[in-house]
């Protein structure tokens, strides 16, 4: 009897402390957030981040434009007629964010390397524009502190707000970088759906350069996540009377590795371009 009742006050003790030794159960992800987690947005599309975590993403992007709208004037020369000519980009470029918390981050992107070619239109016989341009040197450079004001609940999306500061850094530049500093500030609503998550954002910029603000980029992004390895993403993106498709694939090499390939392809005359993008983004 003793024995018994020894024994049986053993086996409370034990379990007891594998209760406490045990890890506390995670709350389970609510559906809404099957695609995306509970971390911030970041500019970069279909890209979140952790509170305290650090990204860094090396990544290189392709840009051809064949239909470049330019006139002399904007190259230093005279002349505002407006002709379109072919300009090629190739940029080496590094993405730097931190979450301090759930609600506030900070990022940095620069093009450290960029090279450009541009080449006029065969209409355009008169400018004193030369055949030919290159340029290469630090590209344009920016940093942004986002905060999400409100997280997403079953029937409300998420919303967040963003500054955002370009660098003059490239001021004797014609085709390369930023020559004048450039503010804006965007607000982005987030809602996840059982085929999905979509996003609607949009911008105010402001040109101190030109001394002018205005409506700036738009977008509708859609996004799932296929596979625990596998993420897409897709998105209509416009400025003024630009309009843009642009597609990812992400793939986890690891948990804190992501290859992302991105392909963007402009959809009206004034942005005829086709831009590819490769990086590999690091998480710590």
């Amino acid at each position: 009897m003793t024995k018994g009742i020894s024994a049986s006050i053993g086996t409370l003790w034990l379990a007891a402390l594998l209760t406490m030794a045990a890890p506390p159960a995670r709350a389970q992800t609510p559906d809404f957030l099957a695609d995306r987690g509970d971390g911030l947005r970041t500019s970069l599309l279909a890209t979140y981040i952790r509170p305290r975590e650090f990204i860094f993403y090396p990544f290189y992007e392709y840009t051809k434009t064949s239909n470049y709208e330019y006139k002399a004037s904007d190259l230093g020369l005279v002349g505002d007629t407006d002709y379109l000519g072919k300009k090629v980009d190739h940029e080496y470029l590094i993405f730097l964010g931190y979450a301090f918390n759930d609600s506030w981050m900070l990022e940095f992107e620069s093009a450290l390397h960029a090279k450009v070619k541009f080449n006029k239109a065969a209409n355009d016989p008169v400018t004193a524009v030369p055949q030919e341009l290159r340029e290469s040197g630090l590209g344009d450079t920016e940093m942004q502190l986002r905060w999400r004001y409100s997280k997403e609940t079953e029937t409300r999306p998420e919303m967040a707000f963003h500054l955002q500061t370009e660098f003059p850094l490239q001021k004797k530049k014609k085709l390369l970088g930023t020559q004048a500093w450039g503010f804006a500030v965007g607000t982005v609503l987030t809602k996840g759906y059982s085929f999905g998550t979509l996003s609607l954002r949009g911008q105010i910029n402001h040109d101190r350069g030109d001394r002018e603000t205005k409506f700036g980029e738009y977008a509708i992004d859609f996004l799932k996540k296929l596979s625990p390895q596998w993420t897409i993403a897709l998105t209509l993106e416009g400025e003024e009377s630009e309009l843009s498709v642009i597609g990812e694939a992400q793939y986890a090499i690891s948990r804190n590795a992501i290859l992302k390939l991105n392909l963007g392809q402009g959809l009206t005359k004034k942005d005829r371009q086709t831009a590819p993008e490769i990086g590999v983004l690091f998480r710590f």
